[in-house]
């Protein structure tokens, strides 16, 4: 993989695809800029291999809530290879899990941009937009029941044939007084204003 250090935004596009075993590479190429001075360093490449895919009732990015008040309530299955069942011993004693995923069809990045609950531009590391530099997604799911090497789950945010790269449970050990919510809170607080005036 090839890292870009820069002093301006640009976009780079992305070359990769599941082989016959299912691993995914990721690599990318940067585009000419010409204002900034672009200097780069050689990363090591690196690929991994899809677990399972989503199933989802969501073919489009269009139909996924989003925004302010979103509930993500859809169910579907994460279906896992059937090779890698045992990996999923005593997953039932957790009520919610991290989905780490693939955003597939998403083409190149930008390194700032406006979210759709905001009108501000923010850091791509600030919020969870698709067009990052690596095309990994963060889900978490309540479980409802498992069937062999299917996970039936509520809360999917994915498309349809999402690559899934790995499961874990989900634990969090941070008291909610303690948690910050950064910029979105102040968007959030700033519409709330809006709307009694």
């Amino acid at each position: 993989m090839r890292l870009i250090p820069l002093t301006s935004r640009f976009e780079a596009e992305y070359s990769g695809s599941a082989d016959s075993l299912g691993r995914i590479t990721f690599r990318h190429t940067p585009f000419k800029h010409s204002i900034a001075r672009v200097q780069s360093r050689t990363m090591p490449e690196f690929s991994m291999r899809s677990v399972g895919t989503v199933r989802s009732p969501f073919t489009e990015t269009s139909q996924i809530p989003k925004g302010p008040g979103a509930e993500h309530g859809a169910e579907g299955v994460l279906e896992l290879l059937p090779e890698l069942e045992p990996g999923l011993l005593d997953i039932e004693g957790f009520s919610h899990l991290y989905v780490i995923w693939v955003f597939h069809e998403s083409k190149g990045y930008e390194l700032s941009g406006k979210p759709p609950t905001d009108d501000r531009p923010h850091g791509v590391f600030a919020t969870r937009s698709p067009r990052r530099p690596n095309p990994i997604g963060l889900t978490v799911v309540e479980l409802l029941r498992r069937d062999g090497a299917n996970l039936y789950v509520r809360g999917v945010d994915m498309l349809d044939g999402t690559p899934i790269l790995d499961i874990k449970p989900y634990l969090s050990s941070v008291p909610r007084e303690t948690l910050r919510r950064g910029w979105l809170a102040e968007a959030e607080a700033r519409r709330v204003a809006e709307t009694h005036h």
